[in-house]
């Protein structure tokens, strides 16, 4: 097994990498059968992101704050661990906004998809499913589309349903909603072509984020999943995603 070792800037990170790298060795990551990711949750997205060319399988350690998607540190017995995890695949979200210019940038979100206000007024959002306007209006800080693979990040956060990574669905969830003031939000199809409208954006501006990418005063944005793109994390015998998801639930 061609394991290629990668790690965040962490001290206790690169220090995991030096001892690991030592033990088992290393190879460039587009030899690598495995990426072994050492860090936090932040640095698995940044790993599964820049490795979109060739989805090589990654097994991340938790040498972070946050380990939602990571794996125990563990130094021993590494090539049998990785060869006996579970596999949990995922398809990342498209996301297309075009500026007040009419620019479109784009990128793809592993974990959500949100749009946020700028300054202290209010955003204020058209919510288009499929062509067909659901939501008029929406006052609000920001809005969010999460894959089930970040349901359980800022979407749980802001309120939004955990989603089972099987499920086939997305969250839709308002962020500190003012107006209409009990819409929660919505589970949509995995199939679902999501399309934000941004009302008064040149008086009320607004960011729009995939993952890692911002892109300021958008005034549309729309938003799609990439079935065409699997990408495959590993997670511990009996400590699948899926458990996680379950215990994320049951956990007060």
């Amino acid at each position: 097994m061609a394991i290629a070792f990668t790690a965040s800037e962490r001290p206790e990170a690169q220090f995991a990498r030096a001892l690991l790298t030592k033990r088992y060795g290393s190879v460039p990551i587009e030899e690598a059968d495995v990426i072994v990711a050492l860090g936090g949750d932040g640095f698995m997205l940044e790993t599964l992101h820049s490795d979109l060319t060739r989805r090589t399988p990654v097994y991340g350690m938790n040498r972070g704050s946050v380990g939602f998607l990571m794996n125990d540190y563990e130094e021993d017995d590494l090539p049998a661990r990785i060869a006996a995890a579970g596999r949990a695949v995922i398809h990342p979200l498209q996301m297309d906004a075009w500026n007040e210019a009419g620019e479109v940038s784009s990128g793809l979100a592993i974990n959500e998809v949100s749009l946020l206000r700028q300054t202290r007024q209010s955003a204020k959002l058209r919510i288009t499913i499929d062509g067909k306007v659901r939501l008029d209006e929406l006052t609000c800080d920001g809005c969010m589309v999460a894959t089930p693979a970040g349901s359980t990040a800022y979407n749980l956060s802001a309120h939004g349903p955990i989603i089972p990574l099987d499920a086939r669905m997305l969250a839709l969830t308002p962020i500190s909603a003012f107006r209409p003031r009990r819409w929660r939000g919505a589970l949509l199809s995995h199939e679902a072509r999501v399309t934000f409208e941004v009302l008064e954006h040149d008086k009320r501006p607004v960011s729009a984020v995939a993952d890692n990418l911002e892109i300021r005063r958008v005034a549309r944005v729309e938003v799609r999943e990439r079935r065409d793109i699997s990408l495959t994390m590993l997670f511990e015998a009996g400590r699948s995603f899926e458990e996680r998801v379950l215990l994320e639930q049951f956990t007060g």
